[in-house]
């Protein structure tokens, strides 16, 4: 009998600082390209608190005032670096410690850009989507 797979749900957050500017991300996952911080949803975890974790865990960043913004699928994407079905919920929050980033090792750059700069970026898909819709 065949193993049946499922999509991998995950989130993700524009995080806002004091400026309004917002964090992205460049990670060897998306072959260079800029993203946004988040993670797979652990079993038995809330999506919220998954993205606290995430945040937490991939920035060192406190976040707060979270709101949901968008569920995206990404199929067998092309700009990731494995063939996977991903569900992304993705949510805007706030942060005051943005001067206090600490990287894990799932991301190797970080930039605080306003939208106008974002989109000028080499951006994954849905990140570009996300800012579209929630900025």
């Amino acid at each position: 009998m065949t193993e049946k797979k499922y999509p991998i749900t995950t989130v993700g957050a524009l995080i806002l600082n004091e400026k309004n500017e917002f964090l992205l991300v460049k990670t060897y996952k998306w072959k260079g390209k800029y993203g946004v911080p988040g993670g797979k949803i652990d079993l038995g975890e809330t999506a919220e608190n998954a993205l606290y974790r995430e945040i937490k865990e991939e920035t060192n960043l406190n976040i707060d005032n979270v709101s949901f913004v968008v569920m995206q699928d990404s199929v067998f994407s092309e700009e990731f670096h494995q063939p996977k079905h991903f569900i992304f919920l993705n949510y805007k929050c706030f942060t005051n410690n943005a001067n206090e980033i600490i990287l894990n090792d799932e991301a190797h750059e970080y930039i605080w850009v306003n939208k106008e700069k974002a989109l000028e970026l080499d951006l994954n898909i849905p990140t570009r989507k996300l800012i579209e819709i929630a900025i």
